[in-house]
């Protein structure tokens, strides 16, 4: 089974809701958590390791990363957080993914967050196109369909 989860976000509601599912299938499994937030970078120069947070979107991407740390927290999953500026967020994903280890992303399929480099929605596409880590799709709310296990009842 699943050890090590990465869980892109971008803030949307949907994506949070990701956030909630991947972290309730890491309690449910017992893997860790790797959450990511990325930024598109305006040219080839940006770095695709983890960056500094500075800036006007700093307070926007904590947030979006805090939202995850203190969901794990409050599930009793390891987690680990990370911010990643790239040329073509789809690939800081995949290579994220290969980096940590991850045998698993879930993430949304139609993100719509207030940064202008939102990571999800087409990238989705693109990470399913060229991950060779298993991806597991978010499409709304399916609370009904977890077990009682994901739903923590």
């Amino acid at each position: 089974m699943h050890r090590h989860i990465l869980i892109p976000t971008d803030g949307s509601e949907l994506s949070v809701k990701s956030v909630d599912y991947g972290i309730a299938l890491a309690n449910a499994v017992g893997a860790r958590v790797t959450g990511i937030t990325v930024l598109q970078a305006p040219n080839d120069e940006a770095l695709a390791d983890p960056t500094p947070l500075s800036g006007s979107g700093t307070s926007t991407v904590v947030g979006y990363l805090k939202v995850i740390s203190d969901a794990a927290a409050q599930a009793g999953v390891a987690c680990d957080v990370l911010h990643v500026q790239h040329r073509h967020p789809y690939q800081a994903i995949i290579d994220t993914a290969n980096d940590k280890g991850c045998d698993l992303i879930v993430m949304a399929s139609h993100g719509r967050g207030r940064i202008s480099a939102a990571l999800l929605g087409s990238e989705t596409f693109r990470v399913l196109a060229h991950s060779t880590v298993p991806v597991l799709v978010f499409r709304g709310d399916r609370s009904s369909l977890f077990p009682s296990a994901l739903a923590g009842s």
